[in-house]
């Protein structure tokens, strides 16, 4: 009989990892809850003040809140009849790891275009930076 149980405990919070990253690029995934979360960036606004730029009724409002609030960007307190809400941005930092990652690729390959563009460039043709003189727009 074989028994790995910290294999599976680790295979478990690797599984949790993944589902939690899943829910987090979902909720970033439409475009209102976006907005809602730079505008919360700045400071807390109600569910109202939420809803208002978006031309969206409260209740839309709220459905959007609720799934940022599942994956744990915005936390909601209620005060009197007001709906609070505040981001919390802790929950992104394992999106904004993965993005990092993939960046460096871009990067990579970016720098390879520019370097490309350099060494192609005919010595003697026209250099896309330098501008043509007026005597030689005339000639055309």
């Amino acid at each position: 009989m074989v028994d790995n149980p910290p294999q599976s405990g680790i295979l478990n919070h690797m599984v949790e990892d993944v589902a939690e990253l899943d829910a987090v690029f979902h909720a970033l995934a439409n475009g209102a809850r976006r907005e809602m979360l730079g505008r919360l960036a700045g400071h807390a606004l109600t569910v109202g003040e939420l809803a208002e730029p978006l031309s969206m009724s409260l209740a839309a409002a709220s459905k959007h809140i609720k799934v940022l609030e599942r994956v744990g960007l915005v936390e909601q307190t209620v005060a009197g009849r007001q709906h609070v809400c505040r981001l919390v941005a802790l929950p992104l930092a394992p999106a904004a790891d993965w993005l990092r990652f993939y960046e460096r690729h871009w990067d990579e390959r970016l720098h390879a275009l520019e370097n490309l563009f350099r060494t192609d460039a005919a010595p003697d043709g026209p250099v896309l930076d330098t501008p043509v003189p007026d005597n030689q727009e005339e000639d055309r």
